[in-house]
């Protein structure tokens, strides 16, 4: 870790979990510049060894505030997170069981694409849920807002991967055990409410001459307004919708390896263990350094001391269960992934689909796809190496488990 302080230019320091600033590029040192300058920013800013440029804050950002939110910080995908689950099953039979359209591995990745709907697919019929039964949306409304999506809507997103970088895999760790995990979010019902926020924030911003300059892109909203306490409101009811979309495919997902593995491979009780569900794009009240502040941890994990977590890599690399050392510079963070180092058009314009194909058939990984043309948008040459980002945070989290990828269904 290191800090970058000009007292010349920033309010307070920003800390970064990487060898050096030259591992930093300079659009996402701009931004957390932008961070450090918030007049209601705490203590430092915290960038995590993924860090990369984001839409206002860098994705794998962590901004403590007092006094105030920053539905920017969040970012539009509330909730996005991760969902894992191990079993002591051998992975290797995914590979070496036969069946009637293939391995079992490939017989999987077609029964979780017909079941849980990607990109911008979503149920036709509504999903039963007794979370969304029981939650009170409509005291939500109060807030006034009237253009957010009803409960209809999110009883039809629920169970649904979306696009991007989400994911479902079955993946095998290092004593040749079955795990399968889940990334995916809040869906469109989150990125609804993080617009109209952001919006609201903007307006408030100019009508009441707020400090923070117009190109930072970090509107906020003072904790004692109603505009706060509706973006609480709603960020908490997109961040339990998230949680409950992530449980319900992996219970879907259960259901299929179990079907699978009793059909074909004769194994008839697979028990599952080891259940670690948990955001990384969220705001919290925490208290750190002695005072109650709020952390937005937008691409980065709560880390807290003995806390589990997940840290993916990406398509056809390796992905770690950890467990959090509970560092306070780094506000109890860690974080959420490798992170990118291209864009997705630079990564479509740098590798071939046949390229990613042919590494994906020599590593015997199974990959399910609706649109192959956007195949290399999540390949693992566009982000770091996992394990360089693992090297750069050993003070942040401890690994637990390394798992490397099987099958994946992509959006």
């Amino acid at each position: 870790m290191f800090v970058i302080f000009d007292n010349n230019e920033q309010r307070i320091p920003i800390k970064v979990w990487l060898p050096s600033r030259e591992h930093l590029d300079e659009e996402c040192l701009r931004q957390a510049q932008n961070l450090s300058n918030l007049p209601f920013a705490f203590k430092h800013i915290a960038l995590m060894p993924d860090t990369h440029t984001g839409y206002g804050m860098p994705i794998g950002g962590v901004l403590a505030s007092q006094g105030a939110i920053v539905p920017n910080a969040v970012g539009v995908d509330i909730g996005c997170g991760m969902v894992f689950a191990h079993t002591k099953v051998q992975a290797e039979l995914l590979r070496e069981v036969t069946t009637p359209g293939g391995t079992l591995a490939q017989y999987l990745v077609g029964q979780i694409m017909r079941e849980v709907p990607q990109g911008f697919e979503h149920h036709r019929q509504k999903q039963k849920s007794k979370f969304l039964d029981k939650y009170p949306v409509e005291k939500l409304y109060r807030y006034g807002a009237k253009e957010l999506p009803g409960k209809d809507q999110a009883y039809l997103q629920l169970g649904t991967l979306g696009g991007g970088n989400h994911f479902i895999e079955l993946q095998e760790d290092e004593e040749g055990f079955l795990g399968i995990m889940v990334h995916t979010g809040s869906r469109n019902f989150g990125y609804k409410v993080a617009n109209y926020f952001n919006r609201l924030a903007r307006d408030l911003n100019k009508r009441m001459g707020s400090p923070v300059p117009s190109h930072f892109d970090l509107a906020y909203l003072p904790l004692e307004t109603e505009e706060a306490r509706g973006y609480i409101g709603w960020m908490t009811f997109a961040l339990e919708f998230a949680k409950e979309n992530r449980r319900l495919i992996m219970e879907r997902v259960q259901t299929i390896v179990r079907e699978g593995l009793a059909r074909f491979a004769g194994i008839k009780d697979v028990q599952f263990i080891r259940e670690v569900n948990a955001h990384h794009n969220y705001a919290a009240k925490e208290r750190h350094f002695g005072q109650e502040v709020w952390v937005h941890r937008k691409g980065a994990i709560s880390a807290k001391q003995g806390e589990q977590g997940i840290i993916p890599g990406a398509m056809g690399s390796y992905s770690f269960i950890v467990e959090g050392l509970g560092n306070p510079e780094a506000f109890h963070s860690a974080s959420h992934g490798a992170g990118r180092v291209m864009g997705r058009k630079e990564a479509v314009r740098q590798f071939t689909v046949e390229e990613v194909l042919a590494d994906f058939a020599e590593k015997k990984v199974v990959l399910g796809k609706r649109r192959r043309s956007d195949t290399a948008e999540e390949y693992y040459k566009a982000y770091k190496n996992i394990e360089d980002v693992m090297g750069d945070q050993m003070d942040l989290v401890k690994p637990v488990l390394k798992l490397k990828t099987v099958a994946v269904v992509k959006g």
